[in-house]
């Protein structure tokens, strides 16, 4: 179940990575007309309205990205077999078709039907839709049937299949859509203390890869909270008392614009004098990743096991990040991720409030990462990067004569697993994910070895290794030699 939830993480990757889109359209667009919102400037409402399109139908892409993601082809059909699954569960559970199949009048139908277009919808079709595709697209019907064989009896079936869920749905999904509304209004209800806890567990879920569950339930429209799809919308009128657009994602910009950076910094002057100079790259390229785009895996897969007193420290420091600019109502939002390309393009978002403060608080966050990192560091003696036994080898390069650098990382990664050990291959945004026969025989010193920013092993079958925001690469050129 865990490896599976795994697959749905790394999955949900696929339509998540559709939103920087939707933030820098948007984004252009606040800038161009920030007080008019797009009525004082064509253009702006151009793209304004474009960005909106994208935030408004983010039930779909995840039906359809998901559906695409955990299919074991990755062919175009399992993205239309999560497509006609989404439209009929849309179609069958609108207040519309539910006043006719009760017999009641459409306003007295619950309102819970009338929130059937969000991301959990999205994620259960998206996950119908997957394993209905991998059962059935290999089929063979006989030879008067043949037309409809494979690929196209998945988009057939899944017909049938979504008829089935949705008649589940139409008596157990008012009961799940006031349980996610209970969570959510239970955690806005202490305001900005909530906020805080928020950000502490969205950060000790990170090592799971589980955080997007509990992300789905604060930043998209799930449990009636929407926070980015507000925030992205400018819709201040969302605010109420205990919640205000965009408190979930503002203090995460002091942390990964400033704090880890800093951590980062503090890890690097820790490590042995002759380890600095190959420490000093890796560090400095995680610190830039989560300082401009928010990508703070390859930082935090540095020190979250070999020193996991430090993460829990960051975990915190998050929370309270959280708390303070939730509490003193320094706002700003993101598509993607807290880095410096979000926070420039929501800058002139009607959402934002006093946002310049953020960077304030980054600076003293910066601060404050520097001197408690340094002092745990020193004080329980931890192993970060290049000190203590976590150190690197002078043959430590993934260079190899004649090869791309990619090549030879790939070849070393498939050494260290077993290219026969090695069942299956995947990534997510900074993340290589396999599935293999016994992970116990993978050689824990080449994968510590290759210069990663880390590794877990979250099964007896599951391998991931950390590479950064260029494990596509990787992950394509794995592909490559593992098919040889």
């Amino acid at each position: 179940m865990f490896a599976y939830l795994q697959k749905i993480g790394k999955a949900l990757m696929v339509p998540v990575a559709v939103l920087p889109a939707a933030a820098i359209l948007m984004g252009i667009g606040y800038w161009i007309d920030p007080s008019g919102w797009g009525g004082d400037s064509a253009i702006a409402a151009f793209l304004i309205t474009s960005g909106s399109a994208l935030i408004d139908n983010m039930g779909m892409l995840f039906a359809i990205g998901l559906a695409f993601g955990l299919s074991k082809d990755k062919h175009g059909s399992a993205a239309l077999t999560g497509l006609v699954g989404w439209l009929i569960v849309q179609a069958l559970l609108s207040p519309d078709s539910m006043s006719m199949l009760s017999g009641t009048p459409v306003e007295e139908v619950n309102a819970a039907f009338g929130k059937v277009n969000n991301q959990f919808i999205g994620i259960l079709t998206g996950v119908v839709s997957a394993e209905v595709y991998n059962r059935t697209y290999q089929v063979e019907l006989p030879k008067a049937l043949s037309f409809f064989s494979g690929r196209r009896l998945s988009s057939i079936v899944i017909s049938v299949v979504m008829i089935l869920v949705a008649a589940v749905l139409s008596f157990v999904w008012p009961t799940i859509y006031d349980a996610l509304v209970s969570f959510g209004e239970f955690i806005q209800g202490f305001g900005a203390v909530g906020a805080g806890f928020y950000g502490f567990f969205n950060r000790l879920l990170i090592p799971t890869g589980l955080h997007h569950a509990l992300n789905s339930v604060f930043w998209f429209d799930v449990a009636d909270i929407n926070d980015i799809g507000n925030y992205l919308a400018g819709d201040v009128a969302k605010s109420t008392a205990d919640y205000t657009v965009g408190m979930y994602q503002a203090g995460f910009f002091p942390v990964m614009m400033f704090g880890l950076p800093a951590g980062a910094f503090a890890i690097y002057q820790q490590a042995n004098e002759n380890q600095k100079s190959r420490v000093g790259g890796i560090l400095l390229a995680g610190a830039v990743a989560s300082f401009f785009t928010g990508v703070t895996e390859p930082l935090e897969f540095s020190f979250m096991f070999v020193a996991w007193p430090l993460y829990f420290l960051h975990a915190v420091l998050t929370g309270i990040s959280v708390f303070i600019s939730a509490q003193m109502q320094w706002i700003a939002g993101f598509g993607f991720s807290a880095g410096f390309v979000d926070y420039f393009l929501s800058f002139k978002n009607p959402a934002a409030i006093n946002n310049l403060m953020l960077l304030v608080q980054g600076v003293v966050f910066a601060l404050i990462y520097y001197v408690s990192f340094t002092a745990m560091i020193k004080g329980l003696n931890l192993n970060t990067p290049g000190r203590g036994t976590n150190v690197m080898d002078e043959d430590d390069s993934v260079e190899a004569a004649g090869s791309s650098s990619h090549e030879a990382y790939a070849r070393r990664i498939i050494e260290a697993i077993g290219e026969d050990n090695i069942v299956e291959t995947d990534n997510c945004t900074t993340r290589l994910r396999f599935t293999v026969k016994d992970s116990s025989i993978v050689e824990d010193q080449a994968l510590k070895s290759l210069n990663a920013a880390g590794y877990l092993k979250p099964s007896a079958t599951a391998i991931q290794v950390i590479i950064g925001p260029d494990v596509q690469f990787v992950s394509d050129e794995i592909k490559k030699q593992v098919g040889r």
